[in-house]
């Protein structure tokens, strides 16, 4: 650095000397002080950039690795957290040193800090604002260092925390509210410590929604709380890890444990003789929950309630009582079963039979009197023995809706299996219900001339006026027809003029119709015999003109 300083130096001076000289011209030309004029500009660039790189260098506290976004500090020795740290640290690594304690606010002007690593120092003593300003942190390894209790206000901050380290430490109490806050956690590791007790009471699905694993093992917990471990959900069961304790071996224990089991829960499956309890509490008779089941054959294990189907969907109205069953009917008498249920109200149980929200009936069920959008959710209910054995649990997932909501939807499989069917029935009406359209079938048409054939023979008589005594019709046939023949003849009288010679002779006009007869897809006129015998015995009556007349017209 020096010798760049003095090489500045000179060229400057150089520089300087050259325009002097030129502005005197005492040189002979500009050349030479051109060239140090560009040498000088390049070892000025030289100087700030080792300036920029002597800046950025400063910003990384002394000994540590800065790579990106991680400042790494690991196993330097030291007793206090490095400072200064850059503001755009995602991780910071501080493990493997000899820090004692946290004060308040540690990591203040770390926005983006989502992972901190404190394993394998000393620390003893966290305060109550350790990590003020530290919302964004997911990940904190405290593992191995020298903390005693877990306390209330030591996590309070840490709202967006997913995985807490704490294992192999000297932690012998948990608070109860020291995981209040954490709803997004879901890994805790609390196994290697001293702790004899902890609150399975404070953890429930609605507080920790996302918690998978809980490892509790390598402890001093002689006795588990059966009832509130029985009250989280499966998801949360499952990551439950409880072995290498100092458990006395219990039938309700043995029961939850052989349940898991059955379950296939890979805490319990994956280390089937790391779970032991000790025989009357002497540490030197340990044996294994799952090597040893002769021990535990006094134990009624095998026993279990019937309950209803471990999930259920209810949808009721508004305003209706809705009533929760727990053992669907089972056998098990209630003087040998005790029922736990857990709403999903932010209220406690006991608060909420109070005020008569709830009520529960001494067979064990719940009711809701007056349903309202408030009580939707999941009811859980436990059923257990009086020897604290456990058994299954049931959920109920209660939607209260308004009576305007249409509890049923539309289905298309029903009306799609509807309209099958009606058109089946179309079908068959249309195929053997309909008149009969088969030529085979179908009566000939009626013509006008065969329904004039089909008429009395009387009626033609008459109206063609022969005498009754000819045709051999009784007069008295009918009124319209006697009127019907007496008005003819007379008519026939006034048309027809009187035959030569003054003959009073009858005369008569007829009117044949022919009779139409499809033949080769044409009309053809035919008359019938019986009309062609009746025109006969007509025209014998005629006058012989008349009558060849008439004949002749007739063949026309």
């Amino acid at each position: 650095m020096e010798l760049m300083e003095r090489g500045v130096s000179g060229n400057l001076f150089m520089w300087t000397c050259c325009e002097i000289a030129v502005y005197f011209r005492k040189t002979p030309c500009a050349a030479c002080c051109k060239s140090h004029f560009i040498t000088m500009g390049l070892m000025l660039r030289v100087v700030f950039l080792s300036l920029l790189a002597k800046t950025s260098e400063s910003s990384c506290p002394v000994g540590c690795v800065c790579p990106s976004y991680i400042v790494s500090c690991g196993g330097l020795g030291l007793d206090k957290l490095p400072f200064p740290v850059p503001t755009t640290t995602w991780t910071l690594d501080v493990s493997h040193n000899r820090l004692t304690w946290l004060g308040v606010g540690s990591f203040y002007g770390l926005p983006g800090l989502a992972r901190l690593l404190l394993a394998h120092n000393l620390i003893s003593q966290l305060s109550p604002g350790a990590f003020q300003n530290a919302s964004t942190l997911r990940h904190l390894d405290l593992s191995s260092n020298r903390l005693q209790v877990v306390g209330r206000h030591h996590f309070l901050e840490l709202t967006g925390l997913e995985e807490l380290l704490l294992f192999n430490n000297r932690i012998s109490r948990v608070e109860s509210t020291a995981l209040m806050g954490l709803g997004q956690l879901r890994r805790l590791y609390l196994s290697f410590n001293h702790i004899s007790d902890f609150p399975f009471f404070s953890i429930r699905k609605h507080t920790h929604p996302h918690l998978l694993t809980v490892d509790l093992s390598s402890n001093h917990m002689a006795r588990l709380p059966v009832e509130d471990i029985a009250l989280w959900p499966a998801s949360h069961q499952r990551g439950l890890f409880l072995f290498n304790n100092s458990l006395l071996c219990d039938c309700a224990v043995y029961a939850m444990f052989r349940h898991w089991e059955q379950k296939g829960y890979e805490s319990v499956t994956d280390f089937k003789d790391e779970y032991r309890c000790l025989l009357y509490g002497d540490p030197r008779a340990s044996v294994r929950f799952f090597r040893h089941a002769r021990f535990f054959e006094n134990c009624t294990v095998g026993r279990t309630l019937s309950l209803a189907v471990a999930m259920a969907n209810l949808v009721v109205y508004e305003g209706e009582l809705v009533r929760l069953e727990c053992t669907g009917g089972s056998s098990a008498s209630a003087e040998n079963v005790s029922f736990t249920w857990a709403p999903p109200h932010s209220e406690g149980i006991a608060q909420l039979l109070q005020n008569g929200t709830l009520r529960l009936n001494q067979d064990g069920s719940l009711e809701i009197p007056f349903a309202r959008p408030d009580d939707s959710g999941v009811y859980q209910c436990t059923a257990l023995d009086r020897a604290q054995m456990l058994n299954e649990s049931r959920e109920v997932n209660v939607t209260v809706v308004s009576r305007t909501v249409i509890e049923e939807p539309f289905n298309t499989g029903y009306t799609t299996l509807l309209g099958c069917v009606v058109t089946l029935v179309l079908i068959l009406m249309y195929l053997y219900l309909t008149p009969c359209r088969c030529s085979c079938c179908r009566p000939p048409p009626s013509s006008p001339a065969a329904s004039v054939l089909r008429e009395d023979h009387c009626t033609l008589a008459s109206i063609f006026g022969a005498p009754p005594s000819l045709t051999g019709c009784a007069g008295g046939s009918g009124g319209s027809g006697s009127g019907g023949s007496g008005g003819s003849e007379e008519m026939a009288r006034k048309l027809l003029p009187p035959p030569p010679g003054g003959v009073a002779v009858d005369r008569r006009v007829v009117f044949l119709e022919p009779l139409m007869e499809e033949q080769n897809g044409h009309l053809k006129a035919t008359f019938a015999q019986e009309q062609l015998a009746q025109f006969q015995w007509e025209t014998e009556r005629l006058t012989p003109a008349t009558a060849t007349a008439t004949k002749r017209n007739a063949a026309v």
